[in-house]
């Protein structure tokens, strides 16, 4: 069972680094398709070889470290932020169990019971690993960065959770695992909680440091933001984790609102428990890349929000919001029993 979980954990870290690889590829195409251009085209048939040739060249660009930097934190910034970018996936049920000779396996990290609060614990340590880098850069372009980021993330991390607590007050469990299962066939959670849905999708832009909501990097004001001073892999890092972000955001929202691996009918086929747990994985994967496409069309269809827009709608309109859709929650809960 240990040897199972490395190798699902495993699995798991090289299809995000893979989908993060690629991500930048179909991002560049999506823009391409907006903006009535080929995009990437040159490296391989259609451009496939783009991303391992951004990857070489990321290996071989010159590596460098500002004289006044501190030098640990330097380091550790980048570091961090791609390592809790890869944590959030320990809890999310990436398909129904397997069996092997016999046993049962899960494909689920971690099936703790509070999984709802582990997540939200390692995001809110994600503001450290874009701090870190940016104070430790001693630039004044990376620090401003740094603080935008660190306020927008702390400030719609509270919307955030508002919007999951209604789920919470739902399904009565923390557990990852207990949501899904409680949306077989089509009882998914976005019918009854559409405006949760919205509220999370928002934030999850703003989470990810997304466009319309990248003000942490806004190169127009900012040279690049917190990662200014920071070139080869320590740059490849911050890039990756934020499409690592984007891969696990989506499979969050999945497994929250869209049923994560359930699909309608699908127990009706009569497949293996193998073959049926191989075909849920996809349907999870499709509704992950669904948000994927959600994030780049975003990016490539509306302009970027100034920063006191993006505070309003933080503390003015969504928390409000998801405080309101709390209490109508609760108030159908009680009328219900």
């Amino acid at each position: 069972m240990l040897i199972f979980k490395i190798l699902l954990a495993s699995a798991v870290l090289l299809l995000s680094l893979v989908v993060a690889m690629y991500s930048t590829l179909i991002e560049r195409k999506v823009a391409g398709f907006f903006q009535d251009r080929l995009g990437p085209d040159r490296a391989g048939p259609w451009g496939l070889f783009q991303p391992l040739a951004d990857g070489i060249k990321l290996f071989f660009k010159e590596e460098f470290m500002p004289n006044t930097a501190d030098k640990f934190l330097y380091i550790l910034g980048p570091s961090l932020t791609m390592l809790i970018a890869c944590l959030t996936s320990a809890v999310i049920p990436w398909g129904p169990d397997i069996v092997i000779n016999g046993q049962v396996f899960s494909l689920q990290m971690a099936d703790v019971n509070i999984g709802i609060l582990y997540i939200f614990a390692i995001v809110s340590i994600g503001v450290y690993g874009i701090m870190i880098g940016g104070w430790a850069s001693n630039n004044k372009y990376a620090l401003l960065g740094a603080v935008r980021a660190s306020s927008q993330m702390i400030s719609y991390e509270l919307a955030m959770s508002l919007s999951i607590i209604t789920i919470v007050m739902m399904t009565g469990s923390l557990s990852m695992r207990d949501i899904v299962n409680q949306q077989q066939g089509f009882n998914w959670n976005i019918w009854y909680q559409p405006l949760g849905f919205l509220i999370f999708l928002i934030c999850a832009f703003a989470e990810t440091n997304r466009s319309p909501f990248d003000l942490p990097e806004c190169e127009t004001e900012l040279v690049g933001g917190y990662h200014t001073e920071y070139s080869s892999m320590k740059l490849g890092f911050y890039l990756f984790s934020e499409y690592i972000n984007m891969f696990i955001s989506g499979a969050v929202m999945a497994t929250l609102f869209l049923g994560g691996y359930h699909f309608p009918f699908i127990d009706r086929l009569g497949l293996s428990p193998n073959v049926f747990a191989f075909v849920s994985f996809l349907i999870l994967f499709a509704k992950i890349t669904f948000f994927g496409f959600i994030f780049m069309w975003i990016r490539w269809t509306l302009p970027r929000f100034r920063y006191d827009q993006l505070m309003r709608l933080g503390w003015k309109a969504l928390i409000p919001l998801a405080i309101l859709n709390v209490l109508i929650t609760g108030v159908v809960i009680l009328l219900n029993q």
